[in-house]
């Protein structure tokens, strides 16, 4: 059975897309894997490149990065690939990506009070933007939606979840996800109650409301 961990890691995968050779993210940033940047050539080098069959070397290694670096920004990922591109493996991949989210969650569970105790979709939309802005930028950058997440106070925390960078599909389902726990605890209110709480719910989204009519 799949674990809300497991859940996060495709759903990085699904949104970052999974790139074995290394590129130029929107703002001009080395990358490689399911987004994973690559701050300097160094970092780049404590990775297990391979230059087809064999490991790559350092020389190599570098000499990529800086050919990518010095790429125009803005282009799909293949526009990237030189020939004989050197590229991570996809169980590398895989583990990077794993050791990354569980690093990124040991900094959320030690900011956020109560962080263990939170519905897994709220754990899979934070572990999302954690993933994409970073855990400092999300605690220091969200201050409004991390209290309404300390305090159980899911439909706040949606409504304060946007993100300027990613699609508007990704911040939707992040928003869903904060939101789906406000349908969790509504479900156990009588039909008068629900019909209040529905009518104070300001934005929410189409499968909330479909809910609310009893598509479900």
């Amino acid at each position: 059975m799949a674990t809300y961990l497991d859940e996060s890691l495709a759903k990085l995968e699904w949104f970052e897309g999974s790139i074995p050779w290394m590129y130029l993210d929107t703002r001009g940033n080395v990358t490689v894997g399911v987004g994973l940047l690559l701050a300097d050539a160094p970092a780049a080098c404590k990775l297990p490149f391979v230059a087809g069959s064999r490991p790559a070397t350092e020389l190599e290694i570098t000499a990529e990065f800086d050919r990518v670096h010095a790429m125009p920004m803005g282009r799909p990922a293949v526009f990237y690939r030189g020939q004989g591109a050197l590229e991570l493996e996809k169980q590398e991949i895989d583990a990077l990506l794993r050791t990354v989210v569980l690093g990124f969650e040991g900094e959320l569970r030690a900011k956020l009070t109560g962080y263990d105790g939170f519905p897994d979709s709220v754990k899979l939309a934070l572990l999302d933007m954690a993933y994409n802005l970073g855990p400092l930028a999300l605690i220091n950058g969200y201050p409004t939606l991390i209290a309404a997440a300390e305090a159980g106070n899911w439909a706040r925390a949606a409504s304060n979840s946007f993100r300027h960078g990613p699609g508007s599909a990704r911040n939707q389902w992040t928003r869903q996800m904060f939101q789906h726990n406000v349908i969790d605890a509504v479900s156990a209110v009588g039909d008068g109650g629900v019909k209040r709480f529905a009518y104070g719910l300001v934005g929410m989204g189409a499968a909330a409301v479909d809910w609310f009519h009893g598509d479900r």
